[in-house]
């Protein structure tokens, strides 16, 4: 337990923080998924769109430190290209 009023303020700002952060992680999962969805559906238009709101989503929380810059250019990278290939695919 923190003992001096310096330890006991870092601690309350760190709790604060993880609470933004915690909403911040959660945000972004939860575009990246309704971009899975639609992959997993099927649905290009609907995949292209969901990936169009998840780019600055994931650049953001990226910018906050949420995650990491490599990290969140990785899953805009491997989202975009399995887009594209739902795209490409012929459909009957």
């Amino acid at each position: 337990m923190a003992n001096t009023s310096s330890a006991k303020k870092a601690t309350r700002k760190i709790a604060r923080r993880t609470e933004v952060n915690k909403a911040r992680r959660s945000r972004v999962r939860t575009f990246v998924r309704q971009v899975e969805e639609a992959i997993a559906s099927g649905d290009a238009d609907r995949a292209k769109e969901a990936l169009r709101v998840v780019q600055p989503e994931l650049a953001r929380a990226a910018g906050k430190g949420v995650l990491h810059v490599n990290t969140a250019s990785r899953k805009v990278s491997r989202l975009a290209k399995r887009v594209k290939a739902l795209s490409a695919a012929p459909t009957a």
